[in-house]
């Protein structure tokens, strides 16, 4: 297995412009990001990944509800050379302002320790297993809900026909404090 330092291959050490970066746009807050088409661009698709996955329906708004509300994050994705790939926006809700016991229970999710990981790969090296990789865009929000959870439109996309309803969501968000455990116990179990 050879890591990418053994290959070369290092990071740039800051985000900050390099040679041909002349027209990157920096990070934005919501209006300038709204303004911006790269990032409109990058906040209309992962809006567009959100409803395709069913992750919320617009409900009205339950008198007493908690309603969490959330915020956008955006970076600049890099190659491994450091020239730009592409923007990503991501929605995201602030656990803290989540009540125990009403919009969540349990947040224990299970994880490998590193040690284990190590181990496993160092085995698959010694004995020529072939090791596969998987990235699965999106995984916290293929995550079920088991708890009723509201939250606020995703600022910039409120639908005008509905601007007072909220979201009552259907599969987990980033952020959320149950979103590791959500998705955890949607994978397939093998016997």
């Amino acid at each position: 297995m050879v890591t990418r330092r053994a290959a070369g291959v290092i990071r740039p050490a800051t985000l900050s412009a390099t040679a041909g970066d002349q027209c990157i746009s920096p990070v934005p807050s919501v209006r300038d990001a709204l303004a911006d088409p790269h990032w409109r661009r990058a906040m209309e698709e992962e809006y567009t990944s959100l409803l395709a996955n069913q992750t919320w329906d617009l409900v009205p708004r339950l008198s007493g509800c908690n309603v969490v509300t959330g915020k956008w994050i955006w970076t600049r994705k890099r190659c491994a050379d450091g020239t730009l790939d592409r923007y990503k926006a991501r929605c995201v809700l602030w656990s803290f302002t989540q009540r125990l016991g009403v919009d969540y229970d349990e947040t224990f999710s299970p994880v490998v320790k590193p040690a284990i990981v190590r181990t496993v790969l160092s085995l698959a090296l010694s004995r020529s297993w072939p090791v596969h990789q998987l990235d699965v865009k999106n995984v916290f929000l293929n995550g079920t809900l088991t708890e009723t959870v509201y939250c606020s439109q995703p600022t910039g996309f409120v639908d005008s026909s509905r601007p007072d309803m909220v979201c009552r969501l259907n599969k987990s968000l980033y952020g959320l404090k149950q979103a590791p455990r959500a998705y955890t116990l949607d994978l397939p179990r093998s016997c």
